[in-house]
């Protein structure tokens, strides 16, 4: 049976970091505050929210003086660990959610199982070592994260491409609906063990 209040909050206070964040796995797609000290971040959790059609507000304050490091690493825990909260003991979801979208020449597929077993297979194609403020290495990094402190199994694969900002709006985009099945409610457990936990 499927929770019936699917929401969390949860707050992350490190040297490094602030981070405070609420989700709503019924909310109807309206991104609430989203404010991470970085414009591309910003840009796409806003994306990921919209399309998954779930209400997500982060505010984050950090030492973006060091590098962006921290804090799209502990935005990725925090929005892990609101996910994690939010679905429970994972019963009464769809469980498996998949999509291919693109974004002008970009093209990204994406699998996720929402048993708790972390994995993740990331591999976004960027050739610049950043965009828009976000370092290539750390764009990998957040999906690693957000599937090992969720938990839950993540393939992501941008197919084409040559732009590096549509590569990762296509990944986040793709991230996004194939979220939106998976934790779509369902009758029973989708597991032959009778359990996602």
């Amino acid at each position: 049976m499927v929770r019936a209040d699917r929401r969390a909050e949860y707050q992350r206070v490190t040297k490094e970091t602030r981070i405070t964040g609420r989700i709503d796995l019924d909310g109807d797609g309206t991104p609430g505050r989203i404010s991470t000290g970085i414009g591309m971040l910003d840009h796409m959790l806003d994306a990921l929210a919209t399309h998954a059609r779930i209400g997500l507000d982060l505010e984050a304050v950090g030492d973006l003086v060091v590098d962006d490091h921290h804090v799209v690493e502990d935005c990725a825990i925090v929005l892990a660990r609101l996910l994690g909260e939010s679905l429970g003991e994972r019963s009464g979801i769809e469980r498996f959610g998949w999509a291919l979208v693109p974004l002008d020449e970009a093209l990204t597929r994406v699998s996720v199982d929402l048993v708790s077993r972390p994995s993740a297979s990331v591999d976004l194609g960027l050739v610049r070592p950043t965009i828009g403020g976000i370092a290539s290495e750390n764009a990998v990094h957040f999906f690693e994260t957000l599937a090992l402190f969720a938990p839950f199994t993540l393939h992501i694969k941008v197919l084409e491409g040559r732009n590096d900002h549509h590569r990762l709006e296509s990944a986040f985009k793709s991230l996004a609906l194939a979220m939106r099945q998976a934790i779509r409610p369902s009758a029973g457990i989708n597991s032959t063990k009778g359990t996602l936990a």
